[in-house]
């Protein structure tokens, strides 16, 4: 029989989080075994372990939704893959295009690291079409970062926002999913504006093409100074809470504001006013589905983006990867096998 090393909590809090040994199943019809090379932490995973976030876990349950690694053996009727292929994760199995799976009294909520198992394990054992080929131009620890980070910046900007060059983006913070709107904006010719309540950050960001940077405090008004008044064609959102009225008078008229983070709360508010009279577009992102993940694996490939990265952790230092997520990081966490 064969085992695999996985971190685990007993229970949510997280409670008794550490590694544990699991049986490793083969791959059944439809399934690949995949030996797990990396994995990426997102703030959802930290939320997920503290709090459940409502979600049926099964106990001892696995974190984390983000991983790269190789096919190792596939089961009766697999086609699109063979032993030897490099693949990433879906954050949202089972979502090949369009609509998440779901309505409106029961929303979609069947994740990785939540609903279903984590891939915070030495292998997993899941159906072929939760997974993606992964880049070519990045390496495992790089490739872990694309499924939610990088495929929600590339929703909100690109698959649902229609990015064209000249567009006036302002991107709030200087996390994983930040960090790559903000390259995707600059390789699609826009103008990027990037708070921060870090100095040190924001000269960070000006080293990766970030047209303007501005301080957290204050940076309504110099956004709409250096734009006479214009403001953005796109917003995103990153903090949520009563910080979404600042973002209704960013945006430009006719506008668009992705709220993707919820790092001030779940709680929105703001004025009517202004989404009365510049009649934006405000959509939420729920990261994507994996025709858009497909896209964005050749995108990256195409234009050489190399995934930002604040530090790789040992499988063994799990804990302090999530210690070094919750300080808040300057672009991902990768924990490699």
């Amino acid at each position: 029989m064969r085992v695999a090393r996985q971190w685990s909590i007993a229970a949510v809090g997280p409670q008794d989080f550490r590694i544990r040994e699991a049986e490793v199943s083969p791959p059944a019809a439809g399934e690949v075994l995949v030996r797990v090379q990396a994995v990426s932490l997102n703030f959802r995973d930290k939320l997920v372990m503290e709090s459940g976030m409502g979600l049926p876990l099964q106990l001892p349950f696995v974190p984390a939704s983000d991983m790269a690694g190789t096919i190792e053996a596939i089961g009766p009727s697999v086609s699109r893959f063979k032993p030897g292929d490099k693949v990433i994760s879906t954050f949202m199995p089972g979502r090949i295009e369009g609509k998440p799976l779901g309505n409106a009294s029961n929303p979609p909520h069947k994740t990785l690291g939540g609903f279903h198992p984590g891939v915070l394990s030495e292998y997993v054992t899941f159906p072929a079409d939760w997974f993606v080929e992964a880049p070519k131009s990045l390496d495992a620890g790089e490739a872990s970062t694309l499924p939610c980070a990088g495929l929600t910046a590339w929703m909100a900007l690109i698959e649902s926002g229609c990015l064209k060059a000249g567009d006036k983006v302002l991107i709030q913070g200087t996390g994983g999913v930040a960090l790559f709107a903000l390259q995707i904006a600059k390789a699609h010719g826009a103008e990027v504006f990037i708070t921060s309540s870090s100095a040190a950050k924001l000269e960070k960001v000006r080293t990766l093409g970030a047209d303007h940077l501005l301080a957290r405090e204050g940076w309504l008004e110099r956004l709409l100074d250096l734009t006479d008044g214009y403001g953005a064609d796109h917003v995103l959102d990153i903090a949520g809470g009563s910080g979404f009225a600042q973002a209704l008078n960013a945006v430009a008229v006719g506008g668009r504001i992705s709220l993707i983070g919820v790092f001030d709360g779940f709680e929105i508010s703001g004025s009517a006013a202004p989404l009365l009279q510049k009649a934006p577009v405000v959509q939420g992102i729920a990261v994507g589905y994996r025709r858009a993940l497909e896209d964005f694996v050749r995108a990256v490939d195409a234009i050489g983006l190399k995934p930002v990265i604040d530090r790789r952790y040992r499988f063994e230092e799990a804990e302090q990867a999530f210690a070094h997520l919750d300080r808040g990081p300057f672009g991902k966490i990768v924990i490699e096998f």
